[in-house]
């Protein structure tokens, strides 16, 4: 028999209305025998199941939940119909070239990220519970794919971020199975990648934003393009691809920036698409003092918060980015701006964007408004999974 979570009278807000995550004040007592990582079935107070999850009472977290249904234990088959539902959702909605093909809660797999790049696999475990279960996973991950035609030449794990040791674990990131070359060619949007899987930030590449990145080509052609934070150079080259007349990526890491001009020779574009190792907010003044202005200003920066505690802080880095992002955009040019923290709520970084405007002295009219890719889908009820807030304005001077 599993152990039993008890909720509080009047608890479970999250799980009621939606959400994956009982919280540890909200627990009256667990009934039976149990050890961290088990899978628990969770009840209210006056004995209503609410689901299986995976219990740790070390983290705030202390519950997860991975379904509603009483007769959905977590068997062999139930983790396979899992990993059957988030390939065709991926084969219905993406590229699946390279794609992330599994995204937590969102699937119904909370705590597991698994990136696609070509026919490498990469691995995030983030969670007690699901680290358990991530071989099993796995396995029927690369059986599924190999079912339909899709063979995976190896699995690397990336389980190195600091949240691990919150769930009592320890980070850790190395070969699932046969080594093999971690750095991995890949084609988005046209545009050729060396994904370092091994060494790069996160799994090694940002999926997220590949059809934001799409968004702003048809801004680009024959146009003078600044990008920003630009990491690998993404951005940087789908403007080249598109035919910019010449493009400067900035990034303060110097490994971003070597990678970045591999990736331009990758494509033949080092002549028009340069990038700089520099401080975005040292090198906007700088640019602006200069003189120097651009058709098209690119925003992508990384998350400027990660709690609730330090928004505030983040606020002031998202305005004063926006505020020297425009002021380098020629009149009715074009500004693409970003914020990857679920913590900046969609109003808050709207209200930012809108008090660097009228700072700068600068009239926005709106473009688009996009989120992140489909393979990172948005599960209603479950706001964590929300988290790419992206604009495309055109910047006009004060009529």
């Amino acid at each position: 028999m599993s152990a039993e979570v008890i909720l509080k009278k009047g608890e479970g807000r999250t799980v009621k209305s939606g959400g994956a995550w009982v919280y540890d004040n909200e627990i009256d007592r667990i009934d039976g025998a149990f050890e961290n990582g088990d899978i628990v079935a969770v009840k209210d107070f006056d004995g209503f199941f609410m689901g299986w999850g995976f219990l740790n009472t070390r983290s705030k977290i202390t519950v997860r939940l991975m379904s509603r249904k009483r007769e959905h234990e977590i068997t062999d088959a139930f983790l396979e119909k899992r990993v059957r539902d988030a390939w065709e959702y991926r084969k219905a909605t993406v590229d699946t070239g390279c794609c992330r093909l599994i995204f937590g809660e969102a699937d119904w797999l909370p705590g597991l990220v698994v990136d696609k790049f070509s026919d490498v696999l990469v691995v995030e475990s983030l969670a007690l519970g699901i680290d358990r279960l991530k071989p099993r996973i796995v396995e029927l991950l690369k059986k599924v794919l190999e079912e339909d035609g899709v063979r995976i030449r190896g699995v690397y794990e990336r389980s190195d971020a600091k949240v691990r040791l919150q769930e009592g674990m320890e980070r850790f990131k190395g070969f699932l199975g046969e080594p093999f070359p971690t750095k991995v060619e890949v084609v988005e949007n046209g545009v050729r990648y060396i994904v370092d899987v091994e060494d790069g930030q996160k799994t090694g590449f940002f999926l997220d934003q590949k059809y934001n990145r799409m968004a702003i080509r048809k801004f680009c052609r024959g146009k003078r393009v600044l990008d920003c934070f630009t990491h690998t150079g993404s951005f940087a080259l789908n403007a080249g691809l598109e035919g910019a007349r010449e493009v400067l990526g900035v990034d303060a890491s110097m490994t971003g920036v070597k990678q970045a001009r591999e990736n331009a020779a990758l494509n033949h574009l080092e002549d028009s698409v340069q990038f700089v190792c520099a401080d975005v907010f040292e090198l906007l003044p700088e640019l602006e003092k200069k003189g120097e202005r651009f058709d098209v200003v690119i925003l992508d920066p990384p998350a400027f918060t990660k709690s609730r505690s330090s928004v505030k802080n983040a606020v002031r880095g998202y305005r004063e980015i926006n505020l020297r992002g425009m002021k380098l955009v020629k009149n009715n040019g074009f500004l693409a701006t970003c914020s990857c923290s679920h913590f900046m709520d969609p109003q808050l970084f709207a209200k930012t964007i809108n008090e660097a405007a009228r700072s700068a002295h600068k009239r926005l009219r709106q473009v688009e408004f996009r989120t992140q890719a489909p393979d990172h889908p948005i599960l209603w009820a479950a706001g964590e999974s929300y988290y790419l807030k992206f604009y495309i304005f055109q910047v006009c001077e004060e009529q």
